[in-house]
């Protein structure tokens, strides 16, 4: 047995073989689960990896959270190759993340996505600390975006004396204004300006059940952003 004492920061002695052991079984899980997963699909199929390396022709982009709790295609049934993904700390839509907006144009003009859908959770941990005045270090200028929805929300959030029911609005309301900044973005608009076969969806997902929520808040073109945010066409800016 190995220890290190950290009695200066008042912490318990840590048996460090013990340690190693623990990481080394949960790091070998994960390999071992591979190679289950490639036995069972190949019962299923022999030529299934072959087929999937052939490339993909997803009809879906997933703009979802981070939180472990809900892989797209684990909450959809769909299958590998089905669901183009990007997941952030409370699937939030910022008009200055290159790499949400990289996902977003490859998904939109390279894929040809028919459906964005931008996919919260009840229990988000993201929405919660946004709607605390702790601070929790570098994510609080990630959080600040979700504290901004609040803000544009906040008579009727104010109006919610449960915290659970508020989170659960909050989450509610977050996707529905990553919705309407996603359908702000030009390459949403552009892509509308040529084809007519484009929606954004908002969902919530129920962690308690499983069930998706379609917060009705779909669309298919960009005439209900207002005067300032809809664009004409595309144009040179002026030198």
């Amino acid at each position: 047995m190995t220890l290190i004492d950290d009695k200066k920061n008042g912490k318990p002695a840590i048996d460090t073989n013990n340690l190693k052991l623990a990481q080394s079984d949960s790091y070998n899980a994960l390999l071992h689960g591979n190679s289950q997963w490639v036995e069972l699909k190949l019962k299923e199929d022999s030529e299934y990896f072959k087929k999937l390396a052939k490339g993909q022709s997803p009809q879906v982009l997933w703009i979802g959270c981070s939180d472990s709790r809900v892989p797209a295609n684990e909450v959809t049934g769909t299958k590998p190759g089905e669901v183009f993904v990007h997941r952030n700390i409370a699937n939030v839509v910022v008009h200055s993340d290159m790499n949400m907006l990289s996902v977003l144009d490859y998904a939109v003009n390279v894929l040809k996505v028919k459906h964005i859908i931008v996919a919260g959770h009840y229990g988000c941990g993201g929405v919660a600390a946004a709607l605390s005045n702790k601070q929790f270090g570098l994510i609080d200028n990630w959080l600040r975006h979700i504290k901004d929805v609040y803000r544009l929300h906040s008579h009727e959030l104010d109006r919610i004396t449960d915290e659970t029911q508020k989170q659960n609005r909050l989450v509610e309301l977050n996707v529905s204004e990553q919705v309407y900044n996603l359908c702000k973005t030009s390459i949403v608009q552009n892509a509308w300006m040529e084809r007519h076969d484009l929606e954004v969806h908002g969902w919530v997902i129920d962690l308690g059940t499983g069930l998706i929520k379609d917060l009705k808040v779909s669309s298919s073109s960009p005439h209900n952003l207002g005067y300032v945010y809809e664009f004409n066409n595309v144009a040179a800016l002026a030198h």
